[in-house]
């Protein structure tokens, strides 16, 4: 995977919250390719070895690291898709980038200069999410954590802001600002219809309105885009109900690329 390639073409990263199993990474990455060569998009499979923040102790997590490296890996050689992944503490930097493409700094810990350095470090491309409680102003400040350790491949992902309980609101004006900085800038429009920890114990959400809040991005100027997506959202393991399912994220992609 080229930075600069992400910096001079649209895309778009997909694939499930969580690896629930072997099988379903599979079935999903399969998709993740077909899709893209059948709508000529670039595209970038994620998947979470660890979901380290649930909001309950007793939900899942994943396979963890070893596993979880392991399957995508497997999605890497099998499909030659490019990866990513989130990572969680800084000891997690050096397997995670013998495998993936890029790293993922999950919002809740875009501000932990410890895991910035160390995912700099590895040279690979380094995608923060920018935290429900930041302004899109203080997301240079994360950049700046990676490129001063060395490492200048940076995106930056907007993913909602937090102005009461359990719910997520979407300021336009942080993606613009982020635009202004240089960097590649991505729309996540699952996450964004989150309610975190709104669900009795989980994180609830309401994918009807990513539809609207990804054209309402593109129109903005924004062209990179993060959707979760799985084969049967209602029972997905992790952030369900902002998934969507292959029917809906093909439609929804064909309609982004037109415009």
């Amino acid at each position: 995977m080229d930075y600069q390639s992400l910096k001079n073409r649209p895309f778009f990263i997909l694939g499930p919250c969580v690896i629930e199993s072997a099988e379903l990474i599979d079935e999903c990455a399969a998709f993740v390719k077909e899709l893209s060569d059948k709508l000529d998009i670039q595209v970038i499979f994620k998947s979470s070895f660890d979901k380290a923040n649930r909001t309950s102790i007793s939900s899942f997590r994943g396979p963890g690291m070893a596993t979880g490296l392991t399957i995508l890996n497997d999605v890497k050689q099998k499909y030659q898709l490019p990866i990513l992944t989130d990572i969680h503490e800084s000891y997690q930097a050096s397997p995670i980038g013998a495998v993936v493409d890029i790293i993922q700094i999950p919002a809740f810990l875009c501000r932990q200069t410890d895991l910035l350095i160390a995912s700099a470090g590895t040279g690979k491309i380094i995608n923060i999410k920018k935290a429900q409680f930041l302004s899109s102003a203080e997301m240079q400040f994360p950049a700046n954590k990676v490129i001063e350790s060395g490492n200048s491949q940076v995106m930056l992902t907007e993913r909602g802001s937090m102005y009461g309980y359990n719910n997520l609101v979407v300021d336009y004006r942080n993606m613009v600002d982020m635009l202004e900085m240089g960097f590649p800038v991505i729309f996540d429009g699952t996450h964004s219809v989150q309610k975190p920890g709104g669900l009795n114990g989980k994180s609830g959400g309401d994918r009807k309105y990513v539809p609207y809040l990804a054209k309402a991005a593109k129109a903005i100027g924004v062209n990179n885009f993060f959707f979760e997506i799985h084969p049967n959202p209602d029972k997905a393991l992790s952030d369900g109900p902002n998934m969507l399912d292959f029917t809906a994220i093909e439609l929804l992609i064909s309609q982004l690329i037109v415009n």
